[in-house]
């Protein structure tokens, strides 16, 4: 059974990235794991990937040694149990706003005694080829990240009840759904709030998550971290877009060199 080793790097105090891969790119996955990325984060919330891809998505994940995890579309108890199904080793939820739905979640991803996930033996479970359910349920809910999204005003104006709800262990704000929430102000309004955001939550114990990240802000990045952020998310295809630009302007600058040169 394999370790969660992003889970791990946050116990130990490292801050994690994790590259966000919204359709079925096996090859964009095992990339982000040959280049040393901690985690992928699957985006089954805005992307188009289906169950049976995910699932082979996941295996990707598993050959190169990052950690899979999963944003699922809503709250239900099926589509969380579905997705983990899966064998991804952490669930990312979006729009939890209050106290209650905090505990839906963080129950209905783990298993007997700290939740109700429903039983089975599958490849999340090795198909209890090597230990019996009981065992395997047990390393699952110790390895599993359960990651709650704050990213409307109520759930900033509940982070402290949320925050107290046991299971949780990262809370994440996104900067494109806060920034709505807060009715579109300048980005620089955003990131003050979600500054606030991951202050209160390290505070309280917590890990802190920053998604809505440009891959042309390092800088941002880099703040928020100072903060205390210590689980970044960022678009593969803004990775891309970053590389590609690079690319033509170094060219076009080095063309435009050897013409005056």
């Amino acid at each position: 059974m394999r370790i969660n080793t992003t889970k791990a790097k946050l116990a130990e105090g490292k801050v994690v990235f994790g590259g966000i891969v919204s359709g079925f790119a096996p090859e964009t996955v095992e990339l982000l794991g040959a280049i040393g990325y901690d985690f992928v984060f699957f985006d089954c919330e805005h992307g188009s990937i289906t169950l049976s891809e995910l699932e082979q998505l996941v295996r990707a994940a598993e050959a190169y040694d990052i950690t899979p995890i999963v944003r699922v579309p809503d709250h239900s108890d099926g589509t969380i149990l579905r997705h983990l199904d899966r064998g991804v080793q952490g669930i990312i939820v979006p729009h939890v706003n209050t106290r209650a739905q905090a505990e839906a979640v963080t129950t209905a991803a783990r298993y007997f005694p700290e939740g109700h996930r429903g039983a089975a033996g599958g490849r999340a479970h090795e198909y209890n080829v090597a230990a019996g359910r009981v065992e395997t349920a047990k390393w699952i809910n110790e390895q599993l990240l359960v990651i709650p999204m704050c990213e409307e005003t109520e759930a900033i104006a509940n982070l402290d009840e949320i925050l107290a709800v046991p299971g949780v262990d990262v809370i994440h704000t996104a900067a494109s759904d806060l920034g709505q929430s807060l009715g579109n102000p300048p980005v620089a309004e955003v990131r003050r709030v979600m500054d606030g955001v991951v202050r209160r939550v390290r505070t309280a114990g917590k890990h802190a998550g920053i998604g809505g990240n440009a891959a042309t802000d390092a800088a941002g990045v880099a703040a928020l971290i100072e903060a205390g952020a210590n689980f970044v998310t960022i678009a593969s295809l803004g990775l891309l877009r970053l590389g590609a630009d690079t690319f033509r302007a170094e060219v076009d600058a080095a063309v435009e060199a050897r013409r005056r040169g």
